[in-house]
């Protein structure tokens, strides 16, 4: 037997956990407190217990955190269909730029959900340093960019915070050279001047190995042995090894992954897309995880 929840539920079960109670959730959705009690006491019929009740807020049960993912999407697929049904399919052109490192590793998830829910849009991709990317933006040749760059720059939104860490091969002993052998991707990497400050902070010799523009070359170059890298710590391939931070190895600080979009009026597949990176990021500050 088919059974169709209620999408009306569902938002005011968000709206409550968002707002850690029922008072304030029925102001946001400007229901009285009652109204809103006996929704969730309705989708707990179906569901079983989604909060735990205390003096003055409510805490999610296990089984309401295990809910509450799916009724945000269930929500936004709700809305989607409305918006195509009512404005029709979207569609247009957005130019997305991204790093090197996180076109192989955060993006293709995200493109392929986007692609699928809007075929009629025509999707480019620019790879580029982070600093061009932000001039591209900035010059409104990119629509939105995804940029590496210091904690705590105001001008973008922060999607994550990741953990720069030493990269070389599984066994290798190239970290143990002097001078340091060590591949950058391009002069432009927003990594390089984080990691020259590094090395000049401990006086620690060091040479350019390589430096190709090329993200696999500078895997390969790495994965032979013949230098060190630095990378995001999510960005980091199975087959090679983070390095533990120690006498040849200085530490490296935390980098933001920040969202930038051209200025004015973001376009419907702009805004689009632009959802659809908020609610893919899946590296909730793994700078506050453990880095050997």
């Amino acid at each position: 037997m088919v059974r169709n929840l209620d999408i009306t539920l569902l938002r005011t079960f968000v709206a409550v956990a968002d707002h850690n109670g029922m008072t304030a959730a029925g102001n946001a959705l400007h229901l009285t407190q009652s109204a809103v009690s006996q929704q969730i006491a309705r989708l707990e019929d179906l569901s079983g217990a989604l909060f735990i009740r205390e003096r003055r807020t409510l805490r999610l049960t296990s089984n309401g955190e295990r809910f509450l993912g799916k009724a945000r999407r269930l929500i936004t697929l709700n809305d989607e269909l409305w918006a195509d049904m009512a404005e029709g399919a979207i569609d247009g052109l957005v130019r997305l730029g991204a790093p090197y490192d996180l076109v192989g590793t955060w993006l293709p998830p995200i493109l392929k959900t986007f692609s699928q829910a809007h075929p009629k849009v025509d999707l480019r991709l620019v790879c580029l340093a982070s600093p061009e990317l932000l001039t591209a933006v900035a010059d409104g040749a990119l629509d939105l960019a995804l940029i590496e760059e210091p904690v705590g720059k105001p001008d973008g939104e922060c999607l994550a915070v990741d953990r720069l860490v030493w990269v070389g091969a599984k066994g290798g002993a190239a970290y143990l050279k002097t001078p340091l052998p060590v591949s950058m991707v391009a002069e432009t990497c927003a990594f390089r001047p984080v990691v020259l400050r590094a090395l000049s902070e401990r006086d620690l010799a060091w040479r350019t190995m390589f430096e190709s523009g090329s993200i696999d070359a500078t895997r390969a170059a790495v994965r032979a042995d013949l230098a060190v890298t630095v990378w995001l710590a999510s960005t980091v391939p199975d087959d090679l090894h983070i390095l533990p931070f120690g006498e040849n190895l200085p530490k490296l600080p935390s980098l933001a992954i920040n969202l930038y979009h051209a200025k004015g009026p973001l376009p419907r597949a702009v805004g689009e897309l632009t959802q659809q990176i908020r609610h893919s990021v899946s590296v909730p500050l793994i700078a506050d995880q453990a880095i050997p």
